[in-house]
Formats: C-alpha cells, sequence, structure tokens
C-alpha cells in the first residue's frame, strides 16, 4: 500500500460517519500520490500524516435568548487545521445543516486554497448550527455576542483571524467585532470582512464572485475564448453567485438562473440583477418573487437547474449540490465550462464525467480563492492602518487569480494532466505547505 493510501486509511478510520471530510480527504490524498512518490522527504517526515490532523478542533456550546425570552443552545465550531504559511484564516457558517464533518472538510480544504493565493495564511474554519433565516435582528445580535464571548478566547490578528461564509454577512460580521471588542479593549483586525465604516476592505463582498469570473475569464482567455456572447447558469443567490453574475454581465456574457433553498429561476432574457440584488441583500427575500416580477420567468421548486442548456456552469451555492446526473445534463447540453464558487459543489463522480469530457473544469481551491485573497488584503490593510480604494483591491485580486491560474496549469502539466486543473490545485497548494513544514519542523 502507498504512503497516501495508508495515511488516508488510518484518517477514515480516525473519522467514521464524517462524509464530507471523508470525500475531501480521498479527492486531496489520491491526487498528491505522485508527489510523494517524487518526493520520499515527504513521507519521511509524515507530511501527510500531520496534514490530515488538525492542529486544533474546538467545539462549545452556545447559549442565546430568543424574542420570546426563551433560551436556546446551539454547537459552535472552529477547526484550526494548518498554521505552516500562516496564521488560520477561514470564515464562519451560520447554518442548520453545520456539523463538524463540514467543519473539518472546509477547513481542510481551506489549507489550500488559501497556499494557492501566495498570502501568508493558514487555513481554518468555523460556524455553528445556528439558522439566521426567520430570526429578529435582535435574535441574530443575541447568538452572535454569545459565540463570541468563548470563541474570543481563541482568536487574534496574529493567530486565527476568522470571515464571514454562508449565513454569516456585514450583520453577523459586525455584531461579533463588537463583542470581541467589547471584552477585550482591542480595535484590532481580528475579523475581515467587516464594513468599511470600521476597517473593512472595499471590494470583499464582490471578491469571491468576481475572483471566480477572473479566473475562469483567464482560463478561458488561453483558449482564445471569452464570456462574450455565452449563457451561463449560476446556482446559489448570495454574495458569490450575485456579484459573479455582475461581473459576467460586464464581460459580455448573459446569466440566466439563480437558486435558494426552496428553488431556482430560469429567466432566458438574462437575470434582472438589480431586482435580485434587492431582493436578496435588502428586502432578505425568496426567489419565489422574481416571477411576480418577471412574469415570462420559469420558478421551478424541484427539479435541477443544471437542466438549462449553457455555455458555462458557475456552482455556487453549497458542497455537492451539481451530481453526476446534473454534469451529465451539462456535457448532453453543450457545456463547455464548469467552475466552482461554493467549496467542493461538484461530486466526485460529476468531476469525474467533466475530465472524461475534456470540460474546463475549475476546482473551488482555485476558483474560489478570490474571498479567502481580498480577506487577507484587508488583513493587511488593518495592520498598516490604511484603506485601499476600490480600483486598488480589485486590481490586487485580478492579479491574484491570474497568478492562482498559473501555479494550477503548471502543476498540472507538471505531472503530466495538462487538462486536470484539479490535480493541479491541489499539488501546487500542496507544495507550498510541505515546504513550509519542512523549514520549520515538526509542526
Amino acid at each position: 500500500m502507498s504512503y497516501t493510501n495508508e495515511v488516508l486509511r488510518v484518517a477514515l478510520e480516525r473519522n467514521p460517519g464524517e462524509a464530507e471530510f471523508s470525500q475531501a480527504l480521498t479527492e486531496v490524498m489520491e491526487a498528491l500520490e505522485p508527489v510523494f512518490e517524487r518526493h520520499p522527504e515527504y513521507a519521511k517526515n509524515k507530511i501527510a500524516d500531520r496534514l490530515v490532523e488538525p492542529e486544533r478542533f474546538l467545539m462549545f456550546r452556545v447559549p442565546w435568548t430568543d424574542d420570546k425570552g426563551d433560551i436556546q443552545v446551539n454547537r459552535g465550531f472552529r477547526v484550526q487545521f494548518n498554521s505552516a504559511i500562516g496564521p488560520y484564516k477561514g470564515g464562519l457558517r451560520f447554518h442548520p445543516s453545520v456539523n463538524a464533518s463540514i467543519i473539518k472538510f472546509l477547513g481542510f480544504e481551506q489549507i489550500f486554497k488559501n497556499s494557492l493565493t501566495g498570502l501568508p495564511i493558514g487555513g481554518g474554519k468555523g460556524g455553528a448550527d445556528f439558522d439566521p433565516k426567520g430570526k429578529s435582528d435582535r435574535e441574530i445580535m443575541s447568538f452572535c455576542q454569545s459565540f463570541m464571548t468563548e470563541l474570543y478566547r481563541h482568536i487574534g490578528p496574529d493567530t486565527d483571524v476568522p470571515a464571514g461564509d454562508i449565513g454569516v454577512g456585514g450583520r453577523e460580521i459586525g455584531y461579533m467585532y463588537g463583542q470581541y471588542k467589547r471584552i477585550t479593549n482591542q480595535c484590532v483586525g481580528i475579523l475581515t470582512g467587516k464594513d468599511v465604516a470600521y476597517g473593512g476592505s472595499l471590494g470583499r463582498p464582490q471578491a469571491t464572485g468576481y475572483g471566480l469570473v477572473y479566473l475562469m475569464d483567464e482560463l478561458l482567455r488561453r483558449r482564445d475564448d471569452s464570456f462574450a456572447g455565452k449563457t451561463v447558469v449560476v446556482s446559489g443567490s448570495g454574495n458569490v453567485a450575485l456579484y459573479a453574475s455582475q461581473k459576467v454581465f460586464e464581460l459580455g456574457g448573459k446569466v440566466v438562473s439563480l437558486s435558494d433553498s426552496d428553488g431556482w429561476i430560469y429567466d432566458k432574457e438574462g437575470i434582472d440583477l438589480d431586482f435580485a440584488m434587492d431582493l436578496k441583500f435588502v428586502r432578505r427575500g425568496r426567489l419565489t418573487e422574481y416571477k411576480s416580477h418577471r412574469p415570462d420567468a420559469e420558478y421551478h421548486a424541484d427539479g435541477l437547474v443544471w437542466s438549462i442548456p449553457c455555455d458555462i456552469a458557475l456552482p455556487c451555492a453549497t458542497q455537492n449540490e451539481l451530481l453526476k446526473d446534473g454534469a451529465g445534463l451539462l456535457i448532453k447540453n453543450g457545456c463547455l465550462a464548469v467552475g466552482e464558487g461554493a467549496n467542493m459543489p461538484c461530486s466526485p463522480e460529476a468531476v469525474e464525467l467533466f475530465l472524461e469530457n475534456k470540460i474546463m473544469y475549475a476546482p473551488g481551491k482555485a476558483a474560489n480563492a478570490g474571498g479567502v485573497a481580498v480577506s487577507a488584503l484587508e488583513m493587511t490593510q488593518n495592520s498598516m492602518r490604511q484603506c485601499w480604494s476600490f480600483s486598488e483591491v480589485d486590481a490586487k485580486l485580478q492579479t491574484i487569480m491570474c497568478n492562482i491560474c498559473d501555479q494550477i496549469t503548471a502543476a498540472a502539466a507538471e505531472y503530466g494532466q495538462a487538462h486536470n486543473l484539479a490535480l493541479g490545485a491541489n499539488i501546487a497548494g500542496f507544495v507550498r505547505v510541505a515546504q513550509a513544514m519542512l523549514l520549520q519542523g515538526a509542526v
């Protein structure tokens, strides 16, 4: 049995029943096998054994009071997975589905994603099984303050800097930052995704969506193609989906779909983005309202958004949203490229189909790294007590995404699979972390 297979076997036995984490481990370890064959020093120093085990995993209770005066109790998490190249960095997710497996999978993926940015940030992730949907602002503030009352002792501007994720936007970040400041009496860059009024970075809300499109545009450009005239299917309707859609429209493409947890819309004329942004960002409404605005649009409570004929698909909702049957529909309908705006939205079977059919596939480790990249730029601005213009931040983001494109294509080619950007992303992200671990000794 090879070294990576043995590491994977032990890791899976240690983490029984953790489907998402097991999926992420399997994908990475299988991709890294040729790297360990070429670099026996990595196996000798047990790099993979250390990589798959978090440096620290925290789980804690979060009691809070609802508007009826009743006490509710949720479960909070933070995984500090790997700090070889810098402070732990990764978002906080508030969603009923959050559990140890999902947090560990996200934290593990974050190691490689953060490495690819070229910035000095390690991998971490956190969250809670709290559902912000339907809660009042006061209830969300109560929860966020309780969550930070425990988390604050484990984080710091040079230790661990959380950000937002699903269910955690500017409102939640603000409540948590205020509680951290209240407890510690410190005004430091402890969270990213802050409002610009108190240390946030211009361009941060747009960063993941814009970064996704910048990477896809660069990959298309290298094939003498572009977004111009392309029909694009997007899933999700949060920051990533909406800002990716905005950038697609700017580059001449047409986004025809969005989705939320209730269903999806198809507007063959192109999504009315101004209406969708007002609906989601201002009114916090559901996509069921879109059809009343555009009667000719289709609303579907079931079925697959991937059944819509398109040139490019951008899954931007959540993990394992695009399965084998969805991939088959995309391929059948002539899809040319798939870019992951979410974390691991495509199942292994779907990815295999894309690679077999020579579909240009950009994995989330690379394609959705724009958000954490600008989060790291926010950390830099906080440390320097500066605020850069939107154009400065956006230019740096474009450069980072082009550098990521260079890294993943070069690594894929070096290992003889130029078409396999998933392999390239895993290898390029890993090598930088592995070298840092070797140089620092047993860390």
